[in-house]
């Protein structure tokens, strides 16, 4: 048996561990990566008898990629501004 302890910190709210067996890395690094689990103080991998920290190889996996300024298409994000702004107006 296989599964994830996940700790978030909700700050004066208290913390929460979510835990779910049928839940895999791969989901865990994705929830990560959207947002769904903000705030993460450990990921904790429970295999059979061993618990290990795994918090800094998933926070690694699902750090989004770092994009260089030059190829970020600035006309694109213009007309992307500009569309939004008529959208908002009518």
């Amino acid at each position: 048996m296989r599964y994830f302890v996940v700790m978030i910190d909700y700050g004066r709210r208290g913390r929460e561990a979510i835990v779910d067996p049928e839940v895999t890395r791969r989901q865990v690094v994705s929830r990560v990566a959207s947002g769904e689990y903000r705030n993460v103080c450990f990921i904790h991998e429970i295999a059979d008898s061993s618990v290990e920290d795994v918090t800094e190889d998933i926070l690694a996996e699902a750090a989004l990629p770092e994009i260089e300024p030059d190829r970020i298409d600035i006309q694109a994000l213009d007309f992307d501004h500009a569309r939004d702004l008529r959208k908002h107006q009518a």
